[in-house]
């Protein structure tokens, strides 16, 4: 009777490994939201998409009024003051304006979409490897600015009701916060981006400035399908692990 009993431990076992591999395959990671704060459920077209944004219209997560909110520097979004070391540059704002036209309205970020326990977004994104020209144009643009902080996410004094410096900070040129674009790229939103020397040619890396057709989803399947590939070759490996220990057991 033991036997049984272990046998049908084995299977259900089994029977488990399968359904999960299947199912995190199931989940059309090309097109998708994430679950955050502005996000609409599901992707779909937008056709009012404010300025920016704009290149998202055909599917976007966004609304057309988190898009035009996206431009203001008073923006309801995030409360979130691009000014807190004297007036942005217009070209260097650009940069964040388009940032976050590609965080609210992309809907092909399924490949790096995480779950985080925050009081405003139950899903982030990580590691999303962004074209070397948009980084580095970034960076570029931004040089001759000045901020007081690396982690944008993070430790701001919110007393005000926006962001404020922390006490005892400073506002430093750019390019001493930021010496390098990737330094820029990977420490403002948290790893949120990885820089890499992909170029928009390359189907390698993400674009966050582009017109026309979002060539984003072809990037995006391209990692999802090597995702699979290494989850589909991890496969065997498990079932054999599952079999041998209750084999173990049952002997």
């Amino acid at each position: 009777m033991d036997q049984l009993n272990h046998l049908s431990l084995m299977w259900s076992v089994l029977a488990l490994l399968l359904a999960l591999s299947g199912g995190a395959m199931s989940l059309d990671k090309l097109n998708m939201c994430m679950d955050a704060k502005h996000h609409k459920t599901e992707p779909g077209p937008e056709g009012q998409l404010y300025q920016q944004c704009s290149p998202w219209r055909d599917n976007a997560c966004c609304t057309a009024n988190t898009s035009a909110e996206a431009h203001d520097d008073a923006s309801y979004l995030y409360n979130f003051n691009w000014n807190h070391c004297g007036i942005m540059s217009k070209e260097c704002k650009k940069h964040f304006i388009q940032d976050t036209c590609f965080y609210e309205c992309s809907p092909h970020l399924g490949p790096w979409i995480q779950p985080v326990d925050q009081s405003w977004r139950k899903e982030r994104i990580l590691d999303v490897p962004l074209c070397k020209e948009d980084c580095e144009t970034w960076w570029e643009d931004c040089k001759n600015d000045y901020t007081c902080k690396t982690n944008w996410h993070k430790g701001w004094d919110w007393s005000s009701g926006i962001n404020k410096c922390p006490e005892g900070s400073k506002c430093s040129k750019w390019t001493d916060v930021f010496p390098t674009p990737k330094s820029m790229c990977e420490e403002i939103w948290s790893n949120s981006y990885i820089y890499t020397t992909y170029t928009k040619t390359s189907g390698k890396c993400m674009q966050l400035w582009f017109t026309g057709t979002n060539p984003n989803k072809k990037v995006a399947e391209y990692y999802l399908n090597n995702g699979q590939q290494q989850q589909s070759s991890a496969l065997p490996t498990l079932l054999f692990l599952a079999v041998t220990s209750l084999s173990v057991m049952i002997h």
